[in-house]
């Protein structure tokens, strides 16, 4: 027989300390509910317990993207909406808004938060290898105070976080950095809504007058537990112009870096294959040839 009971008690305080108050007084059993677009599709399924949620929609102090001549900080309820419509955004992360733009269908974009995707730690979330990619740090916070973390130390093992179960994600902080040029590429059964197979993020910069590329960065999302940076592919890249024989070396490198599995949605030999090719491209594009 179906259950009538409510699925889940949801608290909303009207300020950021009042949430942060919660979870402090509830460790581990109350959760934070920002967007709610991946734990209501859960909540529906039956695979999450009843239990505590405290809302985070109404927080002002999540809210908005400030820009300095350094950095720009988005506040963790920053929507897929909001980093598509942002004019720095489009100029300085392209490939962030593109990733926003192709998180879901419209729905999905004008709920979804940035701060929900870092937290749910899926490893087929398709801002988080662009945001390893462009060396993004995390503002975490709880009655306890704030602190940083930089994104490649932030995914610690599938869906598991450096979050302590009082944290939250405040901000995320994006370094701007002259020179650098950006490529993504998501690959899924859809041209649109589609849960990833391979998803990409390629950054470096190449302001030297021979063309090499320096701070070089290689991420992926759907081939690991987590998302990740390839670095021994980034080192065969450091320091080496973009032709030919880097490409190929470097696609062959990263084959053999990656070990993804099997799943519904794809074998582990097509991610392998496809992230090279992506890697491939990416280089050939640069190099223009």
């Amino acid at each position: 027989m179906r259950s009538y009971l409510p699925a889940y008690d949801l608290q909303a305080p009207g300020n950021l300390q009042a949430v942060l108050q919660a979870l402090a007084e509830n460790p581990g059993t109350c959760r934070p509910f920002a967007g709610g677009t991946d734990l209501m599709v859960l909540l529906e399924a039956g695979t999450l317990p009843r239990g505590k949620y405290v809302s985070l929609w109404g927080l002002p102090e999540l809210r908005g993207i400030e820009v300095t001549d350094t950095v720009v900080t988005l506040g963790a309820l920053t929507t897929y909406a909001d980093v598509r419509a942002h004019s720095i955004l489009q100029a300085e992360f392209p490939m962030l808004t593109r990733a926003a733009a192709e998180t879901g269908g419209v729905a999905t974009q004008n709920r979804g938060t940035l701060g929900g995707n870092i937290a749910n730690a899926s490893p087929a979330g398709d801002t988080l290898p662009v945001l390893l990619a462009t060396d993004a740090a995390f503002v975490l916070g709880s009655s306890r105070g704030e602190r940083s973390v930089a994104a490649a130390d932030f995914w610690t093992s599938y869906r598991r976080t450096a979050l302590a179960h009082d944290e939250l994600v405040l901000a995320v902080r994006l370094p701007l950095r002259p020179d650098r040029a950006l490529r993504y590429r998501k690959v899924g059964t859809r041209r649109a809504q589609a849960i990833s197979k391979v998803v990409a993020a390629l950054a470096w910069r190449d302001s030297t007058p021979d063309g090499v590329w320096r701070d070089v960065r290689v991420a992926f999302g759907s081939v690991a537990a987590t998302p990740i940076r390839a670095t021994r592919t980034e080192a065969a890249l450091e320091g080496r112009p973009p032709t030919p024989e880097v490409a190929d070396r470097a696609a062959e490198i990263l084959a053999g870096e990656l070990a993804p599995i099997d799943d519904v949605r794809s074998t582990a030999e097509y991610r392998r294959i496809v992230a090279a090719r992506i890697l491939y491209r990416a280089i050939r594009e640069a190099g223009g040839w």
